[in-house]
C-alpha cells in the first residue's frame, strides 16, 4: 500500500514534446498575462537532467542568450528537474534573472525597494556590491540544486542587455541616468503539469512599456520617479487636480518606448498589447476554449479606459497546466 502511494507521487515521465506542449498551454492559461497571442511560439528547453546549481548557472546563461538575441527578443522557457518526494528540486531564489539591488539607508532606499530583502540575503551569502553603489546595480543569482544549498553566482552582465533611457523631445531626461533591462525572465514561479511540479521554470518574453514606465519606475513603492520627472517638467505639484502625476507618467512611458526602440529592443505599447489580447480571445473562442483572465492584471496601468480590455468581462478560471507563485509571496 505504502509502495503504491509512493509510486503515485513520482514525477510523470513526460516526453520532451509533451512537456513543451504543456508549458505552452500553461502560458495560454495564464490569467495575468496580456501577451498570450504568441503562446505557440514559446521555445521550451528541456533541462530536466540538470540537478546542480553550477549546471543551472550555465543553462540560465544560455537562456539569456537565446531570449535576448541582441534585442530581437523571443519567448523562452527552461525547465529544470521536477520536485520529488522529500525533495523540492532545483530552485532559483531571484524574482527575475535581471534585477536591481535595493539598499536600505537610514530610512530610505537606494535602488529598487522590491529587492531589499533579496539584496540583504545576497549580502549575507557574501555578495560584494560595487564600491560605488548606485540605483541600478545588477543583483547576483542565488541558485540551489538537489542538495538545497543556496549558492551565490555573479550576474552575467555581458548577457543582460540594459537600455539607457532618454526622451524624444525632453533633452534633460537622459541626464537622469535611468535605465532598465531588456528581457524580463520571471524565475520565481513554479510550473505544475498533471501533478508534477517544476519549481525552477524560468520564463521570459518581452516587456509591455507600462510594466517599466508605470510600475517599476513610477510606483511609490518602487523607484517613485513621478515627483522627480514632474519637477524637471516644471509642473506644479501642490494640487492633485493639476494632474501632474498623469502628465509625468505619460512622459516617463514615452521615454521607455522611445529608448527601447532606439536600442533595437523589442517592446510593445499598451494599446497594441490590448488589441493583441483581443485577437487572442477571438482565436480561443473560435477554438471552443474559455479564456482565463484577471482584470486587475490585464488592464494596463496607463489609459486603461482607452483600451478595449477595460470594457471586457474577465474571470480567473484557474485552468491547468498552470504557473503558481511560491507560497507566501504577493500575487
Amino acid at each position: 500500500m505504502a509502495a503504491a502511494a509512493h509510486a503515485e507521487k513520482q514525477a510523470i515521465p513526460f516526453s520532451e514534446a509533451e512537456l513543451a506542449f504543456a508549458a505552452r498551454v500553461a502560458w495560454r492559461n495564464e490569467a495575468r498575462c496580456i501577451g498570450r497571442l504568441y503562446w505557440r511560439s514559446l521555445l521550451v528547453r528541456d533541462r530536466r537532467e540538470v540537478t546542480t546549481s553550477s549546471a543551472m548557472y550555465g543553462a540560465l546563461c544560455e537562456h539569456l542568450e537565446l531570449a535576448t538575441r541582441d534585442g530581437n527578443i523571443r519567448p523562452v522557457m527552461t525547465l529544470f528537474a521536477p520536485a520529488e518526494p522529500g525533495r523540492t528540486g532545483p530552485l532559483i531564489r531571484n524574482r527575475q534573472l535581471a534585477g536591481y539591488a535595493g539598499y536600505r539607508e537610514r530610512g530610505s532606499v537606494l535602488g529598487d525597494p522590491l529587492n531589499c530583502a533579496f539584496t540583504e540575503e545576497a549580502l549575507a551569502l557574501g555578495w560584494e556590491p560595487p564600491k560605488n553603489r548606485s540605483a541600478f546595480d545588477l543583483l547576483p543569482w542565488i541558485l540551489s540544486g538537489r542538495d538545497e544549498r543556496p549558492v551565490l553566482y555573479p550576474a552575467p552582465a555581458h548577457l543582460i542587455k540594459e537600455v539607457s533611457l532618454s526622451h524624444p523631445t525632453l533633452p534633460w531626461f537622459r541626464e537622469l541616468g535611468l535605465k532598465w533591462y531588456a528581457v524580463p525572465v520571471v524565475s520565481d514561479m513554479m510550473l505544475r503539469v498533471a501533478g508534477t511540479e517544476f519549481p525552477a521554470a524560468p520564463f521570459s518574453g518581452w516587456y509591455m512599456g507600462t510594466e517599466i514606465g508605470s510600475r517599476n519606475l513610477a510606483d511609490e513603492g518602487r523607484y517613485n520617479l513621478l515627483p522627480l520627472v514632474a519637477g524637471k517638467m516644471g509642473l506644479r505639484r501642490d494640487e492633485r487636480a493639476s494632474l501632474w502625476k498623469e502628465r509625468a507618467l505619460v512622459e516617463l512611458n514615452a521615454a521607455v518606448l522611445h529608448s527601447f526602440s532606439e536600442a533595437g529592443c523589442r517592446i510593445v505599447d499598451h494599446h497594441t498589447a490590448s488589441a493583441e489580447f483581443g485577437r487572442f480571445c477571438a482565436l480561443e473562442e473560435a477554438a471552443g476554449r474559455p479564456v482565463s483572465a484577471r482584470w486587475d492584471w490585464i488592464v494596463p496601468p496607463l489609459a486603461g479606459s482607452a483600451t478595449p480590455v477595460f470594457h471586457q468581462q474577465m474571470c480567473d478560471l484557474r485552468l491547468r497546466p498552470e504557473f503558481q507563485r511560491p507560497t507566501g509571496t504577493a500575487d
